[in-house]
């Protein structure tokens, strides 16, 4: 199914999606959060509105903000008929950015969140393709959506999927399938989680920059190349010859690089972190410590040290730490001082210290 169908699927419980996103905390961020552009847009009748008749211009001390959210005139679009479209919850939003990052963390793929709020009896966006695979979250009322076979845009058969998608439900859409969705008599909360997957393709892009600095590709093409009888004959040539290069590319070096740029490009997830680093200070052996929820830490050998990938970035340590970061990622909680074996008491409290500022590990109070 991955990939190939799209699959509806119904609320298993009546706890619904609510607790990534509700309608009051589209609300609270709509009147409090001040969001600025490009964090959000309205939709009306597959149009986005120009940003001028909902954003304005604020000022904070001597600096001007522009593009910021005008709560009053948002509400009087959003009751008029328009959708209003968060996007990139993933990076500001708490609830959605856990989510998202268990969600990578089972994947494997990178992902974003947008959110769609829906005025009753509206339509934000005609039948359209997304460029990657979604799954659609309804977290408050209740929406139709119509999903078309591959590529039948505009839709001129009966749809693969026509529903009405209550909270709780969910709606996994792979790429190219063109899909529509309109409110009932409620207004509806959605959240969208598009899943950014790597393809073979980019394996082949990687594969082609290790390339670059051969003369195959760096060579030009022939002068007056657009009058060049045996023009077709050399690119065959090069092509061949370009293949054969790619062929040799070694995989262990683009496997590697990829894995690595998965692993220390994530947003981080630090939520509770000024308390944590305000109490640095007390930590002793007897402080208890977890890693943090959502927290990515893969260790790998560099040399004659310790790569450590955090998922936004790479911390290089001494080798001698391994068996000591190991024991802190084999168990769910620990005592510092249950670091004694691999540690004495000054070095593993600087450990410890480190890895929370780093935002790995937290203290339980």
């Amino acid at each position: 199914m991955w990939g190939e169908r799209p699959l509806f699927r119904g609320a298993e419980d009546d706890r619904g999606f609510g607790d990534l996103l509700s309608l009051d905390d589209v609300d609270r961020i709509v009147s409090s959060h001040g969001l600025r552009l490009p964090a959000f847009r309205l939709v009306r009748d597959g149009d986005t509105l120009p940003t001028s008749g909902y954003t304005k211009t604020t000022r904070t001390g001597s600096e001007a903000a522009t593009g910021v959210m005008d709560a009053k005139a948002v509400y009087r679009e959003f009751a008029a008929g328009a959708t209003l479209v968060f996007q990139g919850m993933h990076r500001y939003w708490q609830p959605l950015a856990l989510f998202c990052r268990q969600l990578e963390k089972s994947l494997g793929h990178p992902v974003q969140a947008n959110a769609y709020v829906t005025p009753p009896g509206s339509q934000g966006f005609d039948a359209h393709e997304d460029e990657h695979d979604v799954f659609v979250l309804q977290s408050h009322g209740t929406k139709r959506w119509k999903v078309h076979e591959r590529h039948d845009l505009p839709p001129t058969r009966a749809p693969l999927i026509d529903s009405a998608i209550g909270p709780g439900d969910s709606l996994y859409i792979p790429v190219g399938f063109p899909h529509s969705a309109s409110t009932q008599e409620d207004a509806s909360v959605h959240v969208t989680v598009g899943i950014l997957s790597l393809t073979w393709g980019t394996v082949l892009s990687e594969a082609m920059k290790l390339a670059e600095g051969d003369l195959i590709v760096g060579d030009p093409l022939p002068l007056r190349f657009s009058h060049h009888e045996n023009l077709p004959q050399l690119v065959e040539e090069r092509l061949a010859d370009l293949g054969a290069l790619i062929a040799k590319s070694d995989a262990t070096v683009i496997t590697e690089l990829l894995r690595r740029r998965f692993l220390t490009t994530r947003q981080p997830v630090l939520r509770g972190q000024i308390h944590q680093l305000l109490a640095l200070d007390d930590l002793t052996d007897e402080s208890l410590v977890h890693k943090r929820e959502g927290a990515i830490c893969v260790l790998a050998s560099a040399d004659d040290e310790i790569s450590v990938l955090l998922g936004d970035r790479e911390l290089r340590m001494p080798a001698w730490l391994e068996s000591a970061l190991r024991a802190i990622l084999e168990h769910d909680r620990l005592l510092v001082s249950d670091l004694a074996p691999y540690l004495d008491r000054s070095s593993r409290l600087v450990l410890v210290r480190r890895l929370i500022v780093e935002g790995l590990l937290e203290v339980i109070e």
